[in-house]
């Protein structure tokens, strides 16, 4: 059995505490793609306390980035995110879920293929169940109305056990500024 990934507690953008759950705040756990762009889109956000990237609903206890990436461990690349409700909603996290990628390729984002890049919700919550079921029922209506054809790949689950991903992985564009970043969404309005 591998051991936890070592990661720093502090979150290098807003200096807040990225292991503990403060009193008031909630957890959200979204899949989108690569978790560098997903991340900073998080963080951004008026109302986040912290966010950390890492892995979850995979086969294998504490993946490495390399395990994820060979495809055998199953786990998406995802993105943690610590907010205060009272600030900004669980609906509004979820708009910025759809608007910033595409949740019709399945196994992929754009030219990032992989089980790990595949679109996913995962929830802490029955409230945060049925409003992730309500919004992708209404981000695909959002799609057949633009004439998109496609559907919805979106997995929605109760959340899995979240591993932290490598340091080197945590709030990645602060660190690299010039660094890939291939999130792009579908230009639609949620």
């Amino acid at each position: 059995m591998s051991s936890t990934m070592p990661h720093a507690q502090l979150h290098f953008v807003h200096a807040t505490n990225v292991d503990n759950l403060p009193e008031g705040m909630e957890y959200a756990l979204f899949g989108l793609g690569c978790f560098w762009g997903a991340e900073r889109k998080f963080w951004q956000l008026e109302g986040v306390y912290a966010t950390s990237v890492g892995y979850a609903a995979g086969s294998v206890e504490n993946p490495t980035y390399k395990q994820v990436c060979s495809g055998a461990t199953d786990h998406n690349e995802v993105v943690r995110v610590i907010f205060n409700p009272k600030k900004i909603s669980y609906q509004q996290l979820l708009e910025i879920f759809w608007t910033s990628h595409n949740p019709t390729q399945g196994d992929r984002q754009g030219s990032d293929v992989g089980s790990q890049y595949r679109s996913g919700i995962y929830t802490y919550t029955a409230e945060q169940l049925e409003q992730a079921q309500q919004s992708k029922q209404h981000f695909q209506q959002v799609l057949t109305q633009a004439g998109a054809g496609a559907d919805i790949t979106t997995e929605i689950l109760s959340v899995p056990t979240f591993y932290f991903a490598e340091d080197y992985h945590q709030q990645y564009l602060a660190k690299n500024p010039n660094g890939y970043c291939g999130l792009g969404g579908l230009g639609l309005e949620y």
